[in-house]
């Protein structure tokens, strides 16, 4: 169609990089021949054209990086401040005008679905929608669109979107801080009689052999708002054959009006009335089934029956499920009244606290540490408060409303459609959240006065212990009591980009330095580290110095004064040749580490990011000279993601290093050639490629002949079983993965590690 704007049939997966998630995820199901009503995609270059290139972009810059770093903060003046920055902010998008070229590709797009064509108009940033993050309600939507100046307007709005306090929030927590950029999906409206969100495993308990469905009359955003309780379907996929179905609360409906949406009161008999038949739940089960076929991985799926057929309206894959292990077994009490309240189990886990009901958003700042958040709904307005809470309840709500998959992401339990909770839950009182069943009990309540049913489960228990060891990735401070409680035998990569940014506070760290701010900054790095390496005592904590490359430097409040203009990042100022060069920082991160190691002597250093001896040897020259070089038992570890370390590890170990960690996205885009983050070159990104393995094996080999540790830092290890294989018979030491993935992880090395036992056991045998 244009520069700006793309038909559906013209995107595939691999143009998330310029229709965002959901434009392309659209075209990709267009392609399959699934049932997709029509429609286009406002591409990103519109919004590069319009917004990055306009009048107010460089203010916009400046506000978006302050308002990251507000965002990281959790007391009440922070968020007021992030009130304010967003706010700015959005008054600028608003503000700046559409030129005639974009705004014409648009009209004439929308007037090819029909001249009183009504449509949707949704957000689609490039970057959610994806594998690991989901953006779940984070951006604008508008539906029973109809008009030239209605659709400028919305896109204008989704735009403006980008800039909420809750969407910060999101970016800040998952590291996410380059400037985002917006595409936005423009479908014509389904006039629906009932519609929903079905998942292709349970939300509640990863289980791969379900089919979750979530359906209300009218349109679909009563489901995912968290507006309503739905009707909540539980099939078994094989066949499909309906296992269960819970009639929900949903006293009003949202329909299409004259002028835009309209919302209808149900009578008590059309509430209490199921939105599908039971042949009608099956259909949207084997339609969500389809899509997983085609993308071969769990999907989140939206529907919606009009009076005619069932139609597709969105797909994406399931951000995160908890592995079968992960689910808590049904308490059985006996101690009558022990249960407060119950919902539906919307995220599995266990979490004790007092209670604190808040009706709205705005009072999430009362919410203390350590407390269950307890409100009428769970919509994304409430994300900054939600990342706070213990746990969550709530009101009304289905598990796959968006707020129900942010807990999820943010590793909390979380009971929604509790009907009662606000009214029946008093400030103060001490509870404890199962949301791995959906009850709520008084107190916390002890194994003296609760037994454990047993629940089957269709994965093979993990193993007490296995001799390559599983570590965890770590990034949070927040997560760190959670994740230590888990079977993990220490933390293999401490990320230090999270914790750079709260204790820079959003600014560059020349300035900082430049103002005197030494001491501060140094502080607080000390003070989450600190947390963490206490949570995991005496288990190893190995932290991985910042390797922040000039792009993301450059966001930051007075970066542009500071960082050079790199047109390949990735492979420019970074990682130890950055400590060379400009110390100052890495001076002050080598301060810290000091301070937290006189107190937890477990935290060791990682330096990224190695290309050649001499940078290396610079380097080690720098941490000698500091008060962490000076202390006795420190473990100095590199990453390998340069292909030169495979020739050069023997001169490293000469220098001082004892472990190496593969960092194997780095490795594979380096040994291939191809950009890790890039969506057009996806399918040429493979960690398993001969060549990959080859360095990789070469790698663990010279480590074990020199005698030092090995490990490897992603999330191949966990989705692969023979790459795990590969590992262990190489004889890597560890293996380090994202907290959710612990569990199949260890359960796949045990697997590995007694297949190369009987292996050996049976050559020693041929031999004789």
């Amino acid at each position: 169609m244009g520069d700006y704007v793309a038909a559906f049939d013209e995107l595939r997966l691999t143009d998330a990089d310029r229709a965002g998630g959901k434009g392309a995820n659209l075209g990709e199901l267009v392609a399959a021949k699934l049932p997709v009503p029509p429609g286009f995609v406002v591409l990103k270059s519109a919004y590069e054209e319009v917004i990055r290139a306009g009048a107010h972009a460089a203010e916009l810059d400046e506000l978006f990086a302050r308002g990251l770093a507000a965002a990281q903060g959790t007391d009440r003046t922070e968020a007021g401040q992030l009130e304010e920055l967003c706010r700015r902010m959005r008054e600028l998008v608003h503000a700046t005008a559409i030129p005639e070229g974009v705004r014409d590709a648009v009209l004439s797009a929308y007037r090819e679905l029909g001249a009183t064509a009504i449509v949707a108009v949704r957000s689609s940033a490039v970057g959610e929608d994806g594998a690991t993050a989901s953006f779940a309600g984070m951006n604008v939507s508008h539906t029973n669109i109809h008009g030239d100046d209605q659709l400028i307007t919305a896109l204008s709005d989704c735009w403006a979107s980008l800039f909420t306090p809750r969407g910060l929030t999101y970016r800040a927590r998952r590291g996410m801080h380059d400037n985002p950029v917006m595409a936005v999906v423009v479908q014509r409206m389904v006039t629906a009689r009932a519609s929903g969100v079905a998942f292709t495993a349970d939300p509640a308990t990863g289980s791969h052999d379900r089919v979750v469905i979530d359906a209300a009359r009218g349109q679909g955003e009563v489901v995912v708002s968290g507006a309503v309780t739905p009707d909540t379907y539980v099939l078994e996929a094989a066949g499909p054959t309906l296992l269960s179905k819970q009639i929900g609360r949903q006293h009003f409906a949202i329909v299409a009006g004259p002028d835009g949406d309209k919302r209808i009161e149900l009578s008590e008999s059309e509430a209490e009335a199921p939105a599908l038949t039971d042949d009608e739940a099956l259909a949207v089960a084997r339609l969500a089934l389809e899509v997983q076929a085609h993308h071969g991985r769990p999907q989140d799926v939206e529907w919606a029956f009009d009076d005619e057929q069932l139609w597709l309206v969105q797909a994406r894959p399931i951000t995160m499920l908890p592995s079968d292990a992960d689910a808590k077994p049904p308490i059985a009490h006996t101690v009558e009244g022990r249960v407060l309240v119950r919902g539906l189990a919307a995220a599995p886990g266990r979490a004790t606290g007092p209670v604190r009901v808040l009706l709205t958003p705005a009072d999430g700042s009362a919410l203390g540490d350590g407390e269950i958040l307890v409100a009428p709904m769970t919509n994304p307005d409430w994300l900054p408060t939600l990342s706070r809470a213990a746990g969550v309840v709530t009101d009304s709500g289905g598990m796959t409303c968006h707020a129900a998959i942010v807990a999820r992401e943010l590793g909390i339990p979380c009971i929604v459609g509790a009907r009662t909770a606000t009214s029946q839950l008093v400030t103060g009182r001490p509870v404890t959240v199962d949301g791995s069943t959906g009850q709520v009990y008084a107190g916390n309540p002890l194994p003296a006065s609760t037994t454990a049913i047993p629940r089957p489960v269709s994965a093979a228990p993990a193993p007490a212990a296995t001799a390559t060891r599983v570590y965890v990735n770590l990034a949070l401070p927040e997560a760190a009591e959670r994740v230590a409680s888990s079977d993990v035998d220490g933390v293999g990569l401490l990320r230090a980009e999270v914790l750079l940014t709260q204790a820079l506070g959003g600014r560059h760290p020349r300035d900082l330095i430049a103002r005197g701010e030494d001491e501060k900054f140094v502080q607080s790095m000390t003070d989450s580290i600190h947390r963490i390496s206490s949570a995991f005592a005496p288990r190893p904590v190995v932290y991985r110095a910042s390797d922040m490359r000039s792009n993301e430097f450059r966001a930051l409040e007075g970066g542009s004064h500071y960082e050079p203009r790199e047109h390949n990042p990735m492979i420019g100022f970074r990682g130890c040749y950055r400590y060379v060069r400009q110390p100052e920082m890495f001076r002050l991160e080598l301060a810290a580490l000091a301070r937290v190691r006189e107190r937890t002597p477990n935290v060791h250093l990682m330096i990224p990011f190695v290309r050649t001896r001499w940078e290396l040897e610079r380097c080690l020259e720098i941490v000698d000279a500091s008060p962490l070089g000076r202390q006795r038992g420190l473990h100095r570890w590199i990453m390998a993601e340069v292909p030169s370390v495979v020739y050069r590890l023997p001169e490293y170990v000469e220098l001082g290093i004892d472990g190496i960690s593969i960092g194997s996205n780095d490795l594979t885009q380096l040994m291939l050639g191809v950009d890790r983050d890039s969506e057009e070159c996806a399918e040429l990104f493979d960690e398993s490629d001969a060549a990959v393995l080859d360095a990789i094996e070469r790698i663990v080999g010279t480590a074990r002949r020199l005698g030092i540790t090995s490990s490897l830092c992603g999330q191949a290890p966990s989705t692969n079983p023979e790459f795990v294989e590969h590992l262990v018979r190489a004889g890597i030491t560890s293996v380090s993965v994202s907290p959710d993935a612990v569990e199949r992880t260890r359960r796949a090395v045990g697997a590995a590690e007694r297949r190369v036992l009987i292996d050996n056991a049976l050559s020693r045998q041929t031999d004789r």
